[in-house]
């Protein structure tokens, strides 16, 4: 990602999240709160590109996992999740320089299980949807 780029992102309230784990690697990846939802992105570069030259797939379940999970937590309070079931479908390929956006959405809650949904979009074109369910870990 050019210096501009990130420039025009922190310009539209963007910010990046600090990771030094997985998505560390992946990323970076971004973070906005806009009218009350977490929406998250990240920009497909050449280290995400498949053999067909588009993003990856597993790009697109990684975002999708960690924001679901991230929303899940900031929504119910709960700390500690870990995701039971993860269920995606690609939609439409998104190309390397595209800036990819997931916005999920809490489902369900319930004391143990919570059910979240995003749309990883690009300009608004829906490239993968997905749905997971997250267990409330305990200790």
């Amino acid at each position: 990602m050019t210096d501009a780029a990130a420039g025009s992102l922190q310009d539209l309230g963007w910010t990046i999240l600090e990771d030094d784990g997985f998505i560390g690697y992946v990323g970076p990846l971004w973070y906005r709160l806009n009218e009350g939802r977490h929406e998250y992105a990240i920009e497909g570069q050449g280290k995400h590109r498949n053999r067909r030259g588009f993003v990856q797939g597993g790009l697109l379940m990684t975002l999708a996992d960690r924001t679901c999970g991230m929303t899940a937590r900031y929504e119910s309070g709960s700390e500690h999740l870990a995701t039971i079931q993860m269920d995606t479908h690609f939609v439409d390929a998104a190309r390397i320089g595209e800036l990819l956006v997931s916005v999920p959405r809490m489902v369900r809650s319930t004391r143990s299980l919570i059910f979240m949904s995003t749309e990883v979009t690009v300009d608004g074109r829906c490239v993968a949807l997905a749905n997971g369910v997250f267990k409330v870990m305990t200790s």
